[in-house]
């Protein structure tokens, strides 16, 4: 699909949209899935070169923001792309992963999360990574017979497949996901969705304001060589690069 003639909206506009879909709007609810299909398409091309049909990663990644439109928390000061974004990875990881030639059965992956469940409340409880047999006493105490070797063999069943967005325990907006549990030093996921918020600000630019912003700051031109490249003058571009600037501000 050719997502470049597809429309974008400013952040107020969605936030009105994430509105009137909760309230039941269906109307608002397709117009957010319209304008955030270049956000879907940038992220599966990140899958490509898996042996799966982009086709098919596009419709499941539509699914992800289909179910982030549908989730989503209008009472928090959260940007939608931020909650989006790992909505839309899972589902396709999910999809990956299911879709993966060595298939795991689900009473295993069940037994794992349940075991990964009850190691994450043990590791609090006590303040130390437990042992096997804690993990598995624990779990007998909450009425799941199962033997050490099970449970061990669950673990390492799923460790290779699954996905940082995969529920732990419980459900809908309680969920405890595998990502709550780690750490990442580099930030390099806040770097990841920073830049793809200045993509989505640029994109809602002028076709001047764009051209001058890529030139100005992704080729290295001066606003002298900007103006004799496009033919206006140097106070022009002066100021289209204020405005696009202050615009792009306002979005971020």
């Amino acid at each position: 699909m050719n997502t470049s003639s597809l429309p974008t909206l400013k952040s107020e506009e969605t936030a009105e949209l994430l509105k009137k879909a909760k309230e039941g709007d269906g109307a608002a609810r397709d117009r957010l899935v319209e304008t955030n299909l270049r956000l879907v398409l940038s992220l599966v091309s990140r899958f490509s070169g898996r042996g799966e049909l982009p086709d098919d990663l596009f419709q499941v990644g539509c699914i992800g923001l289909i179910k982030a439109i549908d989730n989503f928390n209008t009472e928090l000061d959260v940007r939608f792309s931020t909650y989006a974004v790992p909505m839309i990875i899972g589902e396709v990881k999910r999809y990956l992963r299911d879709n993966n030639a060595i298939r795991v059965s689900r009473s295993v992956k069940d037994l794992a999360y349940k075991a990964l469940g009850a190691r994450e409340s043990l590791s609090v409880a006590q303040g130390s990574e437990p042992s096997l047999e804690q993990i598995v006493e624990k779990l007998t105490e909450d009425g799941i017979v199962c033997k050490a070797e099970e449970v061990a063999a669950a673990l390492e069943a799923i460790t290779a497949p699954v996905s940082l967005y995969d529920p732990v325990c419980g459900d809908g907006q309680d969920a405890l996901y595998l990502m709550d549990q780690l750490s990442d030093d580099g930030h390099i996921d806040d770097e990841w969705l920073e830049s793809i918020a200045i993509e989505q600000a640029i994109g809602r630019l002028s076709p001047r304001e764009k051209s001058i912003i890529d030139l100005r700051y992704y080729k290295g031109r001066t606003q002298m060589e900007i103006a004799d490249e496009i033919g206006i003058s140097q106070a022009q571009v002066s100021r289209l690069e204020k405005s696009a600037l202050g615009k792009m501000k306002a979005e971020l």
